[in-house]
């Protein structure tokens, strides 16, 4: 069994077609077939149905994805600790975060970073399915609420975070040190879609409460919900110390009382993953991110 026999086959699970396979790869297709052929020979199981011109993927041509991927993950791993032993500092890292979630923490983190360790290559990629992901090997690292334990992941706490009303300085509110979780009910929201984690949480402890929010907009980005609540179209509920770091003199925070919704966040990666230079730098750097955030909301 060959490598580029394993690569080949990766990228005909991928497409499910071996003309598109091989124009990929850039091979002829007579060859790619054959060295398929070769590898379903080793093995002595067919790897894929062929229906005509429709291919699926067997049993045993799933199982072998699934062990490929982390082969091909290992061996890039490997790549980037010989580079550390001939001293490149540099590597590649992919970053997992939910949905806002570049908007709420990373944008400035990742800024600075760049400054720092301009040959580490970064890639940040919003998703609802972090843990899944770096448990597939699709990301390397993943910024989450703390998932269910789990012996294939590693988890590092980085904070607790607690939810705070966001409201317009132009309103009656601003004079409320606290407000009852239940109060939502009666007041004029501006929220995120459904889908996203902050909402859910949300709409989770109102319905224990016996109730739901029904915001006047839903909106997928920070900025545009910070506009509304700035203009006092309607009040939002996001964490207290993104709310503290935006320094907005247009929004006033007010806390949320009986209950506090309240989530603990963290970073996580494959337990078998090595960590090279660019991923034990990264996690290093948004803790320390974290911890100034903290700092700067406390002192302000």
């Amino acid at each position: 069994m060959e490598l580029r026999q394993l690569e080949y086959f990766m990228v005909i699970c991928e497409e499910l077609h071996f003309s598109r396979a091989a124009e990929k790869i850039m091979v002829s297709q007579p060859n790619l077939s054959q060295q398929i052929k070769l590898l379903e020979s080793e093995l002595g199981v067919p790897l894929f149905n062929r229906i005509g011109k429709r291919i699926t993927i067997t049993e045993a041509g799933e199982l072998l994805y699934e062990q490929s991927k982390h082969i091909f993950s290992h061996l890039k791993q490997a790549q980037e600790s010989i580079s550390e032993l001939k001293q490149l500092k540099g590597g590649s890292l992919t970053i997992g975060v939910l949905p806002g979630d570049a908007d709420l923490m990373f944008n400035s983190l990742l800024f600075d970073f760049h400054g720092t360790y301009p040959d580490i290559s970064l890639s940040l990629v919003e998703t609802s399915k972090v843990t899944d992901q770096v448990i597939e090997g699709k990301i390397d690292i993943g910024v989450t609420t703390s998932p269910d334990p789990d012996e294939r992941i590693v988890q590092i706490p980085l904070f607790h975070e607690e939810f705070s009303l966001a409201i317009s300085k132009e309103t009656t509110l601003t004079k409320k040190k606290s407000i009852q979780l239940a109060d939502l009910h009666e007041m004029k929201t501006v929220m995120f879609h459904p889908d996203h984690q902050c909402r859910q949480l949300i709409d989770q402890h109102c319905q224990e409460l016996g109730f739901r929010i029904k915001p006047k907009i839903e909106t997928t980005t920070l900025s545009s919900l910070i506009t509304m609540v700035e203009k006092g179209i309607g009040v939002t509920v996001l964490p207290r110390l993104l709310l503290e770091n935006l320094h907005d003199k247009n929004i006033q925070v007010i806390k949320i009382i009986k209950p506090t919704p309240s989530q603990d966040m963290c970073l996580i990666y494959r337990t078998d993953k090595y960590l090279g230079f660019a991923a034990r730098t990264f996690i290093q750097a948004i803790k320390d991110y974290i911890q100034t955030a903290k700092r700067n909301a406390l002192t302000s």
